[in-house]
């Protein structure tokens, strides 16, 4: 077994700094969420992906997916949501096995509200508190990670160009 590579001073530096900043800007964000609008982060990332969508529904299988999540795990959020009135899930038309849950008027009523001040809570504490150049930095590297974690072929340079532009 090869050696490893500990960090050095610097890498070290730099990868607990990063954990640390992720995990307060996590925590205030979840804690600004739910205080101003009675949304967690769960509800929100589902409100908003599905208030992106062109008919505001989204198969639970495609929408566990982009959330990183379990398909149960996942139902089992959904369920919850949907007793509160913010999403309705109803059978696939083409795969029985399946589910697409829908956004419902009260789900876009809590996300439109909730939005305003969600973007305002980052801005305040991550973005304003950026150089332009170190935001285009910050959009290239997670780009770059996100894509060799997702098993991307390429280093996101096409993406760098129109960070930067």
């Amino acid at each position: 077994m090869d050696e490893p590579r500990w960090l050095d001073e610097r890498e070290d530096r730099a990868w607990r700094g990063y954990r640390r900043m992720r995990r307060l800007l996590d925590l205030e964000l979840a804690r600004e969420l739910m205080q101003d609008a009675g949304l967690s982060e769960p509800d929100y990332d589902v409100l908003s992906d599905l208030s992106e969508t062109p008919d505001q529904r989204m198969r639970l299988s495609e929408l566990a997916d982009r959330m990183l999540w379990s398909r149960s795990r996942l139902s089992h959020h959904i369920s919850r949501m949907q007793q509160r009135g913010l999403v309705v899930r109803e059978e696939c038309a083409t795969d029985g096995r399946g589910s697409v849950v829908t956004l419902t008027p009260a789900g876009r009523r809590a996300v439109e509200a909730a939005a305003p001040g969600h973007v305002a809570a980052v801005r305040r504490h991550l973005i304003d508190l950026l150089t332009p150049a170190e935001l285009a930095a910050l959009g290239t590297l997670s780009q770059r990670v996100v894509d060799r974690l997702a098993g991307r072929p390429g280093d996101g340079a096409g993406r760098r160009a129109e960070a930067a532009g």
